[in-house]
């Protein structure tokens, strides 16, 4: 394209590191199928076996990652990943158990059937790196629980079954038997488990413990749901969404002293004519700073307490025969200032929660008992001669023609300073960072539109830029960064400043927590041909840049992520997020939960133009904005023309935005009716194509 004339998220001092928070790499209510919410029962455990260590990669449900405040860069952790980077293994034994999850190195432990704790509560040591997840519903802990201890980080406990530690005594004060209790962790994530019947609490969250998101669970049948504080420090960040909590009588949860407390999503129910009657729901106690939306509470009694000196922001909460206390007031904090979240309206909670919480069938399944199939065939990258390849091009020439299934390319931190070209005829190729942030692995160049080809054939042009080019259907790329670090003040004689860091020009393209880096023209969402699909999703990812900075003909999904506005080479600030040139009859661009703004002037930035390329006035360009937060940077008027076209005959709008850059339906700004909205979804976007991490 021809040149026309980063919402960095606020920081807490000493606390965060990185330039923008990351987001959630992955959501549990995506990536995990909900089936039946499993009995009581638990499955006869088989014979014990050694554990079994898969050779290969891991599948995509042992390298899932945190969202909410798990997901967020501080006390040098970027986000909580878990075991990811370690061996899968699979275990049957207390002593397997043990073993694996006290180890100093990286693992994802399966659980595969009935361990028996012995003594009765023992709560296992957890170390850091690792993640406990149960093979299907098979995975339960019984009469004990996990302890994390001081400076534990980066764990993930999922898809278990833990019950079963209760003595007999109501409110015991003799046995402190948890499910799972954190003294001084951080980066922890607690998804998708059915904990009940314990001793004393199901989770604790004690000691400055913080970083921490609980998830899709459900608790029950206890005393003692959900502690948190134990200090009178006010450091406690964490994330409680999408829990069903019942038949608990207190700490549903209790929050004390914490610096955030965001709930969203919860279902509190206390059933009629059970022994069991709820004291309160959620309670604000101390300093804590509490946000609490789009949650049901059914049947509950004092639903919302707070202390004279917490806060409670109450929003979109609905309360069905509930009675007593229900309290707001104070203020208290933006969640979206530190991640991307969407929630659920608080109608279909109890729905939503009662099929979907506890564990799922589809995590850890194994392919049979007692093995990890693997995911892919891996060839390994690394710059220091440990891989089997130094460049990643080099592996990208290594995968066969026509390869039938995926091929992993493993790529170990480091800065790659290539260009690289995946062809149309190697498709199923993955290419992730093994680093513990996107970060760690960068693959960077710096051809420009108009720098001269080494063969003196010319310039590059635009698309010719692209520090790495997807031709091939199927492709993924995860957990690295894509740069483009043309420097146009060294380069003002250049005629043509467009510097691509990513082009897609295949069908079927996932770009999962990945960071795509330029100036102008930095992400190029294309097609093969103009008469060829091509389906792209970006989720839990960061764009950066600041002219056209997304543009092409694809179909694209650009979902739970950060686009990040720069200044331009000379301190200005102007630019345009997007310029699509889709075909008529075709979706263009989709831009959902997403955050927009960075560190440039106020009302300076446009949401999109039109590209017509070539002039072609059969194109029809869309872009759609929605449930999206834009930051002041967002213009008012936020669409404009380009090279002729108005943007009006084309199709551009927003749907339910918000943040200081959203603003009122006008003439200007056009927004979607409820009926449009329908018709313009997440689910719907990318047509029969749902794209799965692999």
């Amino acid at each position: 394209m021809s040149e026309h004339p980063r919402r960095v998220r606020p920081r807490r001092a000493g606390r965060l590191f990185s330039i923008a928070l990351p987001l959630a790499l992955t959501t549990a209510a995506a990536t995990l199928a909900h089936g039946a919410v499993p009995g009581t029962a638990a499955p006869a455990a088989p014979a014990p076996v050694a554990p079994v260590v898969a050779a290969a990669a891991a599948p995509a449900w042992a390298t899932a990652t945190a969202d909410g405040f798990a997901s967020v860069n501080a006390l040098g952790q970027d986000g909580t990943y878990g075991g990811r980077d370690g061996a899968v293994v699979t275990v049957r034994t207390q002593a397997e158990l043990e073993r694996y999850a006290t180890a100093a190195e990286p693992y994802v432990i399966v659980v595969a059937g009935t361990i028996t704790t012995n003594p009765v509560g023992k709560e296992i040591k957890v170390a850091s790196d690792k993640t406990i997840v149960g093979s299907g519903t098979s995975g339960h802990i019984v009469g004990g629980g996990f302890f994390l201890g001081q400076g534990v980080h980066n764990v993930i406990i999922r898809n278990l079954t833990i019950r079963d530690a209760y003595q007999g005594v109501w409110n015991d004060k003799d046995h402190d038997f948890d499910a799972v209790q954190m003294d001084g962790a951080h980066h922890v994530w607690i998804d998708h488990n059915d904990l009940r019947n314990m001793a004393d609490g199901l989770i604790d969250v004690r000691k400055d413990s913080t970083y921490v998101t609980v998830s899709w669970n459900e608790m029950s049948h206890n005393n003692k749901a959900f502690g948190i504080g134990w200090t009178e420090n006010v450091l406690t960040d964490i994330t409680i969404h999408h829990n069903w909590i019942r038949e608990t009588e207190q700490r549903n949860p209790s929050t004390d002293n914490c610096a955030h407390a965001h709930l969203y999503n919860n279902f509190l129910e206390d059933v009629p004519g059970t022994d069991i009657t709820s004291s309160y729901g959620n309670y604000s106690r101390g300093g804590t700073r509490m946000v609490l939306e789009n949650s049901y509470f059914q049947g509950f009694r004092n639903p919302v307490v707070k202390d004279a000196t917490a806060t409670v922001v109450q929003r979109g909460n609905i309360f069905s025969g509930t009675s007593g206390r229900n309290e707001s007031g104070g203020t208290a904090f933006d969640p979206r200032t530190y991640y991307a979240y969407t929630p659920d309206a608080a109608a279909d909670v109890p729905s939503l929660l009662k099929s979907g919480t506890g564990p799922r069938g589809s995590i850890g399944t194994t392919a049979t008992a007692g093995t990890v199939r693997a995911a892919a065939t891996t060839l390994t990258v690394a710059k220091d001669g440990t891989g089997q390849y130094p460049t990643v091009q080099a592996a990208v020439d290594a995968v066969p023609a026509n390869n039938p299934s995926r091929v992993l390319i493993s790529v170990k931190p480091g800065t790659y300073r290539e260009v690289v070209k995946v062809p149309s005829n190697k498709p199923h190729v993955t290419v992730r960072g093994t680093g513990g942030s996107r970060k760690d692995t960068v693959i960077v160049f710096n051809n420009a539109a108009g720098t001269p080809k080494p063969d003196g054939s010319g310039t590059y042009g635009t698309s010719g830029s692209a520090t790495f080019t997807v031709q091939a259907d199927d492709f993924q790329a995860r957990n690295l960064t894509i740069a483009n670090d043309f420097d146009e003040r060294a380069n003002q004689s250049l005629a043509g400043h467009q510097a691509v860091a990513l082009r897609t020009a295949a069908d079927k393209v996932l770009l999962d927590g990945v960071i795509v880096e330029g100036d102008q023209d930095t992400l190029l969402l294309d097609t093969a041909a103009k008469d060829r699909p091509g389906r792209v999703k970006v989720t839990d990812s960061y764009v950066v840049g600041n002219v056209d900075f997304i543009f092409g003909r694809a179909t694209a999904l650009i979902d739970r992520s950060v686009i990040t506005l720069k200044k331009r080479w000379d301190g200005s600030s102007s630019g345009y997020v997007t310029a699509p040139s889709t075909a008529a009859g075709r979706n263009g661009f989709l831009i959902a939960n997403s955050t927009v703004g960075g560190d440039v002037s106020d009302r300076t930035f446009h949401l999109g133009r039109p590209w017509h390329a070539g002039g072609d006035a059969s194109l029809d360009p869309q872009t759609t904005v929605r449930g999206t937060y834009l930051g002041a940077a967002v213009r008012t008027a936020p669409w404009t023309d380009m090279s002729g076209f108005s943007w009006k005959d084309d199709r551009f709008a927003e749907y339910r935005n918000t943040g200081p850059g959203a603003g009122a339906a006008s003439t200007d700004r056009p927004h979607l009716t409820d009926a449009q909205a329908t018709a313009q979804a997440v689910n719907t976007w990318l047509g029969d194509w749902t794209p799965t991490a692999s």
